[in-house]
């Protein structure tokens, strides 16, 4: 028989600390702990690679830096189900993640709350790939194969520091960054 949850008032009541010994008062201590810790925005972004060191970049609607493809991470879906998802409705392509290629930590920026962006090696595909994308036309203007310079041109600094880090998706392992630059230390 499932037990009954407490009622908010019983788990705010500062008199009452919770049983911890008891299924119901951690389940009552995790709800409190769950409604006051932070929640912090999740991105997840793809580098999806073709000849002569170019990777993809999306011109977007409502920004004028291009952008890696990706996008926020929905509640209770993994990072690399996000991006592999977000490239399918914003792109119309199927891609693979490869695995892991940086963690990076960003600071409040134009309005947005702190965020951890998880990126994603999405592979090496031939030139034509972008050809036979589909795009979303309320979020994707166009799609473009970007070189260092492009990348350097059209999209915000930390994007263009963060590829940079990585070695436009070629270097192997995955980095911690914060701002889109190496850890002190790490």
């Amino acid at each position: 028989m499932p037990t009954e949850e407490p009622s908010e008032e019983q788990v705010k009541d500062e008199t009452r600390r919770p049983d911890l010994g008891t299924e119901q008062g951690r389940r009552a201590f995790i709800r409190v702990l769950n409604s006051r810790l932070p929640k912090k925005r999740l991105i997840a972004q793809g580098v999806l690679r073709t000849d002569g060191d170019r990777i993809a970049l999306c011109q977007l609607v409502y920004k004028k830096d291009w952008d890696l493809p990706g996008g926020i991470v929905d509640p209770d879906e993994s990072p690399a189900h996000c991006v592999v998802r977000e490239v399918k409705e914003e792109l119309g392509l199927d891609v693979t993640v490869q695995g892991l290629l940086a963690v990076n930590w960003l600071p409040p920026y134009r309005g947005w709350d702190d965020a951890l962006l998880c990126l994603f090696d999405l592979g090496h595909v031939p030139e034509e790939t972008l050809e036979a994308a589909v795009l979303q036309q309320r979020e994707i203007k166009a799609v473009h194969w970007a070189d260092a310079a492009s990348v350097e041109a059209n999209t915000a600094a930390y994007t263009a520091a963060m590829i940079a880090q990585v070695g436009f998706g070629t270097r192997e392992g995955t980095t911690f960054l914060e701002n889109s630059s190496p850890r002190d230390g790490m």
